[in-house]
């Protein structure tokens, strides 16, 4: 193998940092010493800059000077520029590695990032620097999105910086499930920014991600509702979380990679509106998030197709270019909800009766909540026509199924329900009951309280499960939207 550049040797022989702190303000860790390296960096902070960093290293030479260059650069540095600190950085101050030693700058800077994380994960919620417009926040996941997000906000001249959250996920769930959060996509997220030449910081949202998304989810599948993890987690905590970042580092804006719009109502009030790629539309995701939050938030993909996102990612070379898509709710690993909810709702086999409308016994299965609205693959029951689970009951574990027309729902009871813009009786309104269910055309919105809204149609949703959101919009704009407490068939209407 090739001897070390002198630069490694350099940091080697008079290291910057070396050596525990007393009571560091913030610690990050990365590597074990089962894989051979382990690298700890600590931090002291004073008034937004890095009074002390020192470093404790065990294991390879390369991962021992990438710390002390790390300390070096970290000494006296702001907050923004440490969050700024890349593998890139390191490996050059170290006269550039080969491939099987550049592990080391990696793992140092995935301990400085981890350090930076704690230190403001344990800050939100605080005052932080005054809001500025020449400040924006952008949430990176890790996909070619959020990648293109960044850039195009960048490119707006202001100062970007890049927040990706790290969430709770299954801890049953082999890591090779994890959709998002894996030590992988948080890396490929920083990677992109620091590629843009972006400041990145991580934030651990965990603990409120599972008391408000995984929660709710797991205890509206219980009661045999099918909740929108993803349209709870946009209301509640995803910008929740972002505007207390954006508090802490004084970015008024808030950008993330949504394919939808923010449009201006009659009333100057700002007003979510369906993206020009109507294919990757997001805007039903994006339902119930509040309207305050609308003030600050931008989707630099709205008026862009797909196709047009990949082109420009991958004329920019960005890390991100290839990434794929993630299909499955984040937080679940693959198999899908059922085998989630039996690893943790205490749900495992529970005979029950699949039953006809009338109330007829075709049959068994084995729980309630393996079943949702609408399902016609994996019912069990032998029958001359399809049949179709028309509801659940989660008291008496039964599960009713019938033909496709029983499906036909003609009104809809919303609760809790929110209005984003005043709805025109005049003219046409469009609903949605699914993410990529159809557009239905309206018949009447009649609020009944301050919460609820009875929806009328002019055709039928093909099942309407409770729990399930659904929205209404005219003329493009997502005007209300509210969680299903109920449907009702035409014979009701």
């Amino acid at each position: 193998m090739a001897p070390y550049p002198p630069d490694v040797v350099r940091h080697l022989t008079h290291p910057v940092g070396a050596g525990a702190m007393d009571a560091p303000d913030a610690v990050g860790e990365s590597g074990s010493t089962s894989c051979g390296d382990l690298v700890t960096i600590q931090l002291r902070i004073v008034d937004g800059r890095i009074d002390e960093a020192r470093f404790l290293a065990f294991g390879c030479p390369a991962a021992t000077a990438a710390a002390s260059a790390a300390c070096a650069r970290l000494n006296g540095a702001d907050l923004e520029d440490a969050m700024s600190l890349s593998t890139a950085m390191l490996d050059a101050d170290l006269g550039g590695l080969d491939a099987h030693r550049r592990h080391g700058p990696r793992l140092v800077a995935d301990a400085v990032a981890r350090a930076l994380e704690r230190w403001f994960s344990d800050r939100l919620g605080e005052p932080g620097l005054p809001l500025s417009d020449e400040r924006v926040l952008v949430a990176m996941s890790g996909g070619v999105d959020s990648a293109v997000a960044a850039m195009l906000a960048r490119a707006s001249g202001r100062r970007a910086i890049g927040v990706t959250m790290r969430l709770w996920h299954d801890p049953a769930a082999l890591a090779a499930e994890r959709s998002c959060c894996s030590p992988e996509t948080v890396r490929m997220a920083r990677d992109t920014a620091h590629a843009l030449g972006m400041p990145h910081l991580t934030i651990d949202a965990a603990d409120a991600f599972r008391r408000g998304v995984v929660e709710d989810f797991i205890a509206g599948y219980t009661a045999g509702r099918t909740p929108n993890p993803c349209v709870t987690c946009n209301g509640t905590v995803r910008f929740a979380v972002l505007s207390q970042v954006a508090a802490l580092l004084g970015a008024r804006g808030l950008a993330t990679g949504h394919y939808a719009r923010v449009v201006r109502s009659d009333q100057e009030t700002p007003v979510i509106a369906r993206a020009v790629d109507t294919d990757k539309d997001q805007s039903y995701m994006l339902a119930m998030v509040p309207g305050e939050t609308l003030e600050r938030l931008e989707f630099p993909l709205g008026e862009l197709t797909k196709p047009e996102v990949r082109e420009m990612a991958g004329r920019a070379e960005l890390p991100a270019a290839d990434a794929v898509e993630s299909q499955e709710i984040c937080f679940v690993g693959e198999g899908g909800y059922a085998p989630f909810l039996e690893r943790n709702a205490g749900l495992g086999d529970r005979p029950g009766d699949v039953v006809d409308a009338a109330g007829t016994v075709l049959g068994s299965h084995g729980g309630y909540w393996r079943f949702t609205i609408g399902q016609r693959r994996g019912i069990g029951i032998a029958s001359p026509e399809p049949l179709y689970v028309l509801g659940t009951d989660a008291d008496s574990n039964r599960v009713v199924v019938g033909p496709r027309q029983d499906l036909a729902t003609w009104g809809l009871t919303l609760h809790p329900a929110v209005g984003h813009d005043v709805i025109d009786p005049t003219r046409p309104f469009e609903v949605r009951v699914r993410y990529r269910g159809a557009a239905l055309r309206g018949a009447s919105v009649v609020p009944a309280d301050d919460e609820t809204l009875q929806v009328n149609l002019d055709e039928p949703a093909d099942g309407a499960a409770p729990g399930q959101t659904a929205t209404i919009y005219q003329d493009g704009r997502l005007v209300a939207a509210g969680t299903i407490a109920g449907s009702r068939p035409r014979a009701q209407e």
